[in-house]
């Protein structure tokens, strides 16, 4: 079994692209795995988006947040005979979306079920990789791909985890992330 945690971060912005309709313009600024066989993480930039694109695909399983309607279709240029709808996916908010019947931040659910908060956020990714700041840029994606771990870990492991409502109540919902 190699579960493999994953998230990249874009060059570009969505207003500098035209919109949310042209994501496969953001082009890729970094990826990030985590491997469960490997037991470590891998920092992948640009140039080696062939080889993320084959751990993606040898993977048992890839877990990540908004993968499918984001990570996987920013890829997708880079790799157009790939079909990312095949590759096992668990894409956190989507199943979350599921169940709650909304869009959750990963920032929210993870700040309510382990206590922690986001390094940063995608502008300020952007701002690294153009300021040549790369190496805030890969550990800022580290960062994302571990909390998404430790909150996939946790609700595989008590069959929930935790959210904030727009009102600040701590609140549960059960997962079956098994």
């Amino acid at each position: 079994m190699n579960y493999v945690f994953f998230d990249l971060e874009s060059q570009y912005l969505f207003d500098e692209v035209g919109g949310r309709e042209n994501i496969a313009k953001l082009k890729v600024a970094c990826g990030v795995t985590y491997s469960t066989a490997k037991n470590n993480f891998t920092v992948y930039w640009e140039k080696d988006v062939p080889a993320l694109v084959e751990e993606l695909k040898s993977a048992t399983k890839v877990i990540g947040f908004n993968l499918q309607g984001f990570d996987y279709l920013v890829l997708k240029p880079y790799s157009p005979e790939t079909r990312f709808a095949s590759i096992p996916t668990l894409d956190l908010l989507l199943d979350l979306q599921k169940i709650l019947g909304f869009r959750i931040s990963l920032d929210n659910i993870a700040s309510a079920t382990l206590g922690a908060a986001k390094t940063a956020d995608g502008l300020q990714s952007v701002q690294w990789f153009r300021n040549g700041e790369l190496d805030k840029v890969a550990e800022y994606c580290k960062a994302d791909v571990d909390i998404t771990r430790r909150v996939y870990e946790f609700g595989r492991d008590n069959g929930r985890i935790f959210y904030k409502s727009k009102l600040g109540s701590k609140l549960k919902v059960d997962v079956n992330w098994k």
